[in-house]
């Protein structure tokens, strides 16, 4: 699934080039003009990146900023902070208030569709189309195949996705509820035992190649992929 953009901006031609851009480079992109707009757009949908303009009708950029990353539901969304103001002392301030990026007007599409990409890959690895190779397994994203020690093992949408966060995120342990924002997204309503489903499903077809054991459940916490024997 293609990453999720919130361009908050409330210029309309502004706003139309970077959508045009961002869905061009295969973005699925949303708009906001203001940041009450903004607010409802991320309650429906909590996108993999914001765009975000400091100058807005009803209120900073900056204090929407501080806003999001004091909610623990936004707070590691990652954040470009998009603005005209080129002093020091600004982009401090943007930096301070949780962007994770800051770039000045005017500015390229491409220069910003490579900070994008850049920030992705730091933040979201899941949501890049790199391929990624692990513990004898290549994910290509692009065509969501996966070989174990070359050898093809098919599997379904959700459960390459499961895998693919898993993989990028090695050693690090999630549990179902975590897995569920991360993998189904936190506007899908489903319940927990779901990824138990998935993941023996994910197991079973990872045995041909003989890596099931690179899923694992560490019991009462939630499940991690690692190459390591199970402490």
């Amino acid at each position: 699934m293609p990453a999720t953009i919130l361009l908050i901006e409330d210029e309309p031609a502004i706003q139309e080039l970077l959508t045009i851009n961002l869905q061009h480079a295969g973005y699925d992109v949303r708009s906001a003009l203001d940041a009450r707009q903004a607010l409802d757009q991320i309650q429906q949908v909590l996108p993999d990146l914001i765009l975000l303009d400091w100058m807005l009708p009803d209120q900073p950029g900056i204090r929407l900023a501080r806003q999001l990353r004091g909610d623990a539901r936004t707070r590691d969304i990652p954040l470009i902070m998009l603005t005209a103001r080129s002093a020091e002392q600004d982009k401090v301030d943007g930096l301070e208030a949780g962007a994770d990026d800051y770039i000045t007007k005017p500015f390229s599409p491409r220069e910003l569709l490579a900070r994008i990409k850049s920030l992705l890959r730091r933040r979201a690895p899941q949501l890049t189309p790199d391929p990624i190779e692990a513990g004898g397994l290549r994910l290509e994203p692009d065509t969501r195949r996966v070989t174990g020690h070359g050898q093809p093992l098919p599997m379904g949408p959700t459960e390459f996705r499961l895998l693919h966060f898993l993989v990028t995120h090695a050693d690090r342990v999630y549990s179902r509820s975590q897995l569920l924002d991360q993998v189904w997204g936190d506007h899908v309503f489903v319940e927990e035992r779901t990824v138990d489903v998935h993941i023996r499903r994910l197991r079973k077809a990872l045995t041909p190649a003989g890596l099931e054991g690179v899923i694992q459940t560490l019991r009462g916490t939630g499940y991690r992929f690692s190459i390591t024997s199970p402490q």
